[in-house]
Parts: C-alpha cells; structure tokens; sequence
C-alpha cells in the first residue's frame, strides 16, 4: 500500500465534500430535519455523504463503508470486515447550523479495529489533518507542503491546556477539571467543536481532551488516529485504548492526551 498517495487521495475527496459543505452553508435554507434520534440532518450531510461513499468506493473497491448516513448495517455484517472505512460525512451538524464554522468532515481507515489511517477536514478554515500508522501525522494547508505535527510535551508546573466546555459540560468534566485544579495544576479551557478538539491536541495547542459525554465511532475514529501518530493517546477512563471492532457504535467515554500523565489525576 503506498500510504501517503493513499493519504493525499482522501485529504482530496475531504476537501471535495468540503467544498460541497460550504456550498449548501452559504444557502439560505439548509434543509434541516430531525432524525429519528431527534438528532439534526442537513442537505449537506447528505450531499458530503454521497461524494465520499462515491469516491472511497472508486479508490478501494474491496473495502466496505460505514458511515453515520447508513449506520443502520448490522453488526453480524460488520463483524467480519477486517478493513474498513468509518466515515462522518459533517461532524458537528450543530456548528454548521449555527454557522459558527467549528465542523469537520471525518474519513477513517480501520484495520483490525484500530485506525490505521485518519484524514480530518475543516472545510472553513481549509486545513486538513491527515495520519497512518507508522508513518505520522500532517497538518495540510491549501497548496502548501504538509506540515509534520506533534503533541506538546507537558513541561510540569506550566499551564495545562484543557479542550472542554465549563458552560456546556456535564457534571463529570466539571468534576475533572476541578480535580486537576485541586493537585495545584493551573487549567486553562478552551472550547472547539467536532473534532477539532482532538487536532489541537495533535498540533501541541492543548494538553487534553477529556469526553464524558456521548460520542459515535465516526465522531472519533480519524482524528483519534490523527492524535495517536502525533505522539499522543485516546483511551477509557480504565486507560484502554479506544477500539472499533465492537457491536456498539457508542463509544465509552474517554480522554484524549498529549503527554500530560492525566490518569495519575483520576
């Protein structure tokens, strides 16, 4: 497999979706429903949807697709795909409605449960994060040459950078960061949307990702593989690493991290 055309062949389709995002987000009407979960749907999921499944089935015609769009394959089916590609067409649908610009079209390449290979695209900021394993994680920006990243490492007594939410987090984030704060850590919050919370781990800009809340296997998969070839991790709260090769599409609650040794603070 000549992984970094592989790579660059996803970062494009990303940005092909990407451009089909921005598209339907400069429109007046964005076509919004509610799923069946209550859950919003838009005309751009649908359409970034289409141009993925299309394309990843040109490149790799042997190689199924789950995506948050056709999720409802059973797990008896699934069981058996050693490859796989996981995909969320536009992680962040609430960013996109109150078009605050933090969502990301999600592409992850699972082998054997793990993700082997992650593209992560912010179609309005126009940077893409792509990584595989044993080959690194890169930064993309337009025409540029991609940039190697890396996590940060955690100096001690310096600041720690914390990508959580006060005003929206739940009770165990709050507690989580109160915690840190009373083994005389000093915590800064900062707040992203979808998955760019995990690409500022994997740029070295924040030390942490705690996530007690919700989150779907297509919300993690390629940034996760973006954080662990940066350096850093994605683990249980029993410090597991997060897996895809499960009947569950809900993932447990995790933490993703740079270098900072959080479960020292559990």
């Amino acid at each position: 497999m000549d992984v970094p055309a592989l790579v660059a062949n996803v970062v494009t389709l990303a940005r092909q979706a990407g451009d089909k995002i921005l598209e339907i987000y400069e429109q007046e009407d964005l076509g919004v429903v509610n799923k069946a979960d209550h859950s919003p749907l838009t005309l751009a999921d649908l359409a970034a949807h289409q141009i993925i499944v299309e394309g990843l089935t040109n490149l790799t015609p042997a190689w199924p697709i789950l995506s948050e769009e056709s999720k409802t394959i059973p797990y008896h089916e699934r069981q058996s795909w050693q490859h796989f590609w996981l995909v969320d067409p536009l992680d962040g649908t609430k960013e996109f409605i109150q078009r605050n610009g933090e969502f990301t079209v999600n592409i992850a390449l699972i082998n054997d449960g793990i993700p082997m290979l992650g593209v992560v695209y912010a179609p309005v900021l126009g940077i893409a994060y792509g990584a595989a394993q044993d080959w690194g994680a890169f930064r993309y920006r337009g025409e540029q040459e991609p940039e190697r990243i890396q996590v940060r490492t955690y100096q001690p007594g310096s600041r720690l950078q914390v990508v959580a939410s006060r005003s929206h987090a739940g009770p165990e984030t709050e507690e989580f960061l109160q915690r840190l704060e009373s083994r005389g850590l000093e915590v800064e919050v900062v707040s992203r949307g979808s998955s760019l919370k995990f690409c500022l781990v994997a740029e070295g800009q924040a030390d942490l990702y705690p996530r007690f809340g919700p989150t779907m296997v297509w919300d993690t998969a390629a940034a996760q593989c973006v954080v662990e070839q940066a350096g850093g991790s994605v683990t249980t709260l029993a410090g597991e690493r997060l897996t895809y090769d499960r009947e569950a599409l809900l993932n447990p609650y995790f933490v993703a991290a740079g270098s900072f040794p959080w479960q020292d603070y559990r």
